[in-house]
């Protein structure tokens, strides 16, 4: 089989990339997808809030997703489902199997990774205690209730403030269970501020920040589990433990970009993100090859994997009708004072045609700070920002002009104090 286009995943970041190349003069496409339906973990996310930026309105998740799928049915873009990519090899040709095809060799002449991201387990963050049933990951349990139709518990402790835990506070909730506590290891929450309002603050759902789980409890199902303070090494406070009762404890504890075929091709990865290093056009650091979504780095909202997407499928095709150069000034990227990572970690200034979008998160909670865009040093743009938290990512528009006329090799972007 020979393809233009072989798009790895069809979550919302896939389905937005193949439509948007498809849109831009490339016919023979196909999207590979695992699981048994196209939408990726957006069949899942029953509650609204999606949509908001690309629609300007209010979707669940499978309406927000549904508008895609409908789209790829309409442009008659091909995809196969139930099918397990194996690995990629050096000329961009795929091997993959499933069910009614069996084994797969597919050829690419461009490739696009969307396969998304995965929670980190308990293995992940080495909890003490026993090991009894009732400990699940949030988008497991997420699955379970929605999906699936089983309530995984009545009584519920969450470990982790990440959106899909905090969404879950929620979602158990309304189905009856109580839930207990929200247990956060850092001093402030990972997940959308509006999430912390709606999900936990307008049921009296308490969140503890700066505290950890120290054991669990229980044989053959949780009976109940201890948390306590921590201090700024992020160890245990003696004397700080509170013991809750319970039949279920959730691990909402991160999330990280799913790059075990992006490792076995060859592809750079950054240390923060755990995503592939890309350049302006989305493309990997193996020639051909696009990444997008969540599998570069972990948004917090669809819309911004939607829009990320898009670049990466438009610059795919780009790709194949051999419009994008490897020549003139290329920039790098570089993370300032208070900022984790920026992405994309490449500009070649010759595929740019106006401007470009830095997306990047805060180390910290910053409250009256400036935002400084600098090229070599030099500050080029400053914004002021009210407030900035890592649950919630942060975007700077920095224009082609801006870059052509200081010809820099570094554009960094750092956080100071307002006055400094």
């Amino acid at each position: 089989m020979k393809y233009d286009i072989v798009v790895i995943g069809g979550g919302p970041a896939g389905l937005a990339a193949a439509i948007e190349a498809k849109k831009n003069g490339v016919d023979h496409i196909l999207v590979l997808e695992r699981d048994r339906e196209l939408g990726g973990i957006l069949q899942q996310c029953i509650h609204n809030g999606f949509g908001l930026h690309i629609f300007k309105e209010e979707l669940t998740g499978p309406e927000y997703a549904q508008r895609f799928i409908e789209e790829l049915h309409d442009l008659g873009i091909d995809y196969r489902l139930d099918t397990m990519v194996l690995d990629i090899q050096d000329d961009r040709s795929i091997n993959a199997i499933n069910t009614t095809d069996g084994f797969m060799q597919i050829q690419a002449a461009a490739i696009i990774l969307s396969m998304g991201c995965r929670e980190r387990t308990r293995g992940a963050i080495n909890i003490p205690g026993t090991r009894p049933a009732g400990v699940y990951s949030a988008g497991t349990a997420q699955r379970f209730v929605n999906m699936e139709g089983y309530m995984v518990g009545k009584k519920i402790v969450i470990l982790g403030s990440g959106d899909i835990g905090l969404i879950m506070a929620r979602r158990l909730t309304l189905e009856g269970a109580e839930v207990k506590a929200v247990a956060e290891l850092m001093p402030y929450s990972g997940g959308l501020t509006r999430n912390i309002v709606q999900c936990l603050e307008d049921f009296d759902i308490p969140l503890y920040l700066s505290h950890t789980l120290i054991d669990i409890q229980g044989k053959d199902r949780v009976e109940g589990v201890t948390i306590a303070k921590v201090d700024e090494n992020r160890r245990p406070i003696a004397g700080t433990e509170m013991y809750y009762e319970c039949d279920t404890l959730l691990l909402s504890v991160g999330l990280i970009p799913e790059n075990e075929l992006s490792k076995s091709a060859g592809i750079q990865l950054d240390g923060i993100t755990g995503g592939p290093v890309v350049n302006e056009a989305m493309e990997t650091s193996v020639e051909g090859i696009f990444a997008c979504g969540n599998v570069v780095h972990v948004h917090d909202l669809v819309d911004w994997v939607t829009e990320e997407s898009r670049k990466a499928g438009k610059n795919a095709a780009r790709y194949v009708k051999k419009e994008l150069t490897t020549e003139g000034i290329t920039v790098k990227t570089q993370p300032g004072k208070g900022i984790r990572y920026i992405v994309p970690h490449t500009l070649r200034l010759n595929n740019i045609e106006d401007s470009v979008d830095l997306m990047m998160r805060v180390d910290d909670i910053y409250h009256d700070v400036k935002m400084i865009v600098s090229v070599d040093g030099e500050p080029i743009k400053t914004m002021k920002k009210r407030h900035l938290a890592p649950g919630e990512m942060e975007s700077v528009k920095v224009s082609l002009k801006e870059l052509i006329d200081r010809k820099g090799a570094v554009i960094s972007v750092a956080i100071e104090k307002e006055g400094a």
